[in-house]
């Protein structure tokens, strides 16, 4: 196996040189990086990454830990990550934990044993096992959508968003409004979101029915079963519109109203959060919250290096949103 010490000898140049050319660090003369260059593409020499590891105290590897991998939120979240954490040299491994609470525990204790130089987690809870986890590690870590205690986060502002979005679907007209959410397990999306509806509609001095609140799982699936679930509940007493607390679940509530020859907005209007690409170009478009996902990402990965270089960035920052107002309102 040819080593670093060989490829200095064959370049006749140091050891050190070789280093500084393979890690672009330091100056090196023009011709003894190409001397060096080529020796390695004549070899196909490959640096040990262990052995850079050793030297650094470090693997140039984050671990993010993912709630769905396919959706879009965790896909504009990475693309924001790596953009950031790959300028500086460093790799991502990601994990997904197909929203089964108990795998962040497991995924956590895995990337600690992958020697990863730190961790950013897409959270779905907050429970004291996590904490304890986390705790454990003792690696520097970001929380991204929820709250952790003791735990830089990144947050969206779940309930403000919930409260703009309701206020615009009461100043359409609408006083008869469901609500279509997920389990209180998860503190923001399930939590902060019905909050931030139900106070508003209170507000406005309108109590929502029992029978107009049916919950999901995140999936389109299941918010066409919530959408069934509310209209075969309320046939004398249907509601005019629906606030979802998720595109994906929007849209399958939308594909069930059309089946039964509702026509939206006209009939029924309804809101999603989460700005997936598919919202606009669905018919019609749907009316959604923008949470700025990749910026979120950056921030984190940036959050990240700060700890990485020994700065105390324990913090929360909430991320910004806008609400886009399109035809299903």
């Amino acid at each position: 196996m040819t080593t670093i010490n060989d490829i200095a000898k064959m370049a006749n140049v140091s050891r050190t040189t070789v280093s500084r050319v393979l890690n672009n660090n330091g100056y090196v003369s023009e011709s003894a990086r190409k001397r060096v260059m080529q020796v390695v593409e004549e070899t196909g020499y490959i640096p040990s990454v262990s052995a850079k590891s050793l030297r650094t105290k470090r693997s140039g590897v984050i671990g993010v830990i993912l709630p769905k991998i396919s959706t879009e939120t965790a896909s504009r979240v990475v693309g924001g990550i790596n953009e950031v954490v790959s300028k500086e040299g460093f790799q991502i491994l990601l994990t997904d934990t197909e929203l089964h609470h108990e795998k962040e525990i497991e995924y956590i204790r895995l990337l600690q044993s992958r020697h990863v130089d730190g961790i950013i987690l897409l959270a779905t809870n907050v429970n004291d096992p996590l904490l304890h986890a986390i705790e454990e590690a003792k690696l520097p870590f970001i929380s991204l959508g929820q709250e952790l205690p003791g735990v830089t986060s990144i947050v969206y502002d779940d309930y403000h968003a919930a409260v703009d979005m309701t206020t615009m679907i009461l100043q359409k007209g609408h006083k008869k409004i469901a609500y279509i959410g997920v389990g209180e397990e998860d503190p923001a999306v399930g939590v902060l979101r019905k909050k931030g509806f139900m106070d508003t509609m209170k507000k406005a001095g309108i109590t929502v029915e029992e029978n107009w609140c049916s919950y999901g799982d995140f999936s389109i699936e299941s918010g066409y079963e919530s959408m069934k679930q509310i209209i075969n509940s309320n046939r004398e007493n249907s509601p005019t519109a629906v606030f979802v607390v998720t595109d994906r679940m929007a849209i399958g509530a939308m594909e069930y109203l059309k089946e039964q020859g509702f026509r939206i907005p006209e009939d029924m209007a309804i809101t999603g959060i989460g700005a997936a690409v598919m919202s606009k170009y669905i018919t019609p478009s749907l009316t959604t919250i923008d949470y700025f996902n990749k910026d979120a990402g950056s921030k984190a990965a940036e959050l990240l290096l700060e700890q990485l270089q020994g700065k105390n960035t324990r913090k929360k920052i909430t991320q910004n949103y806008r609400l886009i107002k399109r035809d299903s309102v």
